[in-house]
């Protein structure tokens, strides 16, 4: 069996195809997978209710109202894709479907299921679902193919997401009254968005290095995450706070 003839230390690189070839792996790996789809696929389903439940009544704009309803869509897709491969090793996450926003325990962010104004919205889509095309990116590569072949199609969605967002960003930054809003309401997103990367002394987060879930540490990710989304932001002219302002960890 593939247990018997790969030690932890060797694990790295390694392919796993299967379902069946997953239960023949180190139990560690298959934990981390469970716990990688699991945390996805709840992510995927509360951004379908923050953009029907939360950014729809934010705006009275009739195309941005649909336009959520439609990424609200895209997302509920991104979660069946994840549920699926679950159901698949045995994980029925179907009890999602009947949660409140406030129930799930992955990624919460109290920041982001309050968000309060179009500005908060605009930079939800702009910074927090681009650093989760980053962790995509990552798992786009994972030694457990069917969540390889799942990112893909995610991140294709993802993109248009992310660009609807810094449209929206775009165009406020535009007004001096819109580039307020935004500047205020970079202060409250930007410490939201490094935190999504994960504690940087989390003991996952080698561990997904180790076993090739992902490619980058927690912390190289989100430093190289803040590097790229500062270039981005700073080139509207806005300023960018502190990298360890208001972080509820690092």
């Amino acid at each position: 069996m593939l247990q018997e003839s790969i030690a932890v230390k060797d694990v790295s690189p390694f392919h796993i195809s299967t379902p069946s070839e997953l239960l023949e792996t180190p139990k560690e790996y298959q934990d981390l997978v469970k716990r990688q789809l699991t945390a996805h696929a709840e992510g995927e389903l509360s951004g379908a209710d923050d953009y029907v439940k939360l950014f729809y009544f934010l705006t009275n704009d009739p195309y941005e109202k649909a336009v959520c309803c439609e990424l609200a869509k895209d997302e509920l897709d991104h979660y069946q894709r994840a549920a699926d491969i679950l159901l698949d090793i045995g994980i029925n996450t179907s009890f999602m479907l009947s949660q409140n926003l406030n129930d799930r325990a992955f990624y919460a962010t109290e920041a982001v299921k309050s968000c309060r104004n179009w500005a908060e919205r605009a930079l939800i889509s702009t910074l927090v679902e681009d650093a989760v095309i980053d962790v995509l990116e990552e798992m786009a590569q994972s030694s457990y193919r069917p969540i390889a072949d799942m990112c893909p199609h995610v991140l294709k969605d993802e993109k248009l997401h992310v660009g609807h967002g810094f449209r929206i960003t775009r165009s406020m930054c535009k007004t001096k009254n819109g580039f307020k809003q935004i500047q205020e309401a970079l202060i409250r997103m930007w410490p939201v968005t490094l935190d999504t990367f994960g504690r940087s002394d989390s003991p996952r987060s080698e561990l997904y290095v180790k076993y090739g879930l992902r490619q980058k540490s927690y912390s190289v990710a989100r430093n190289e995450f803040a590097e790229k989304a500062r270039r981005k932001l700073e080139a509207l002219g806005l300023h960018v706070p502190d990298d360890t302002a208001n972080r509820k960890f690092l």
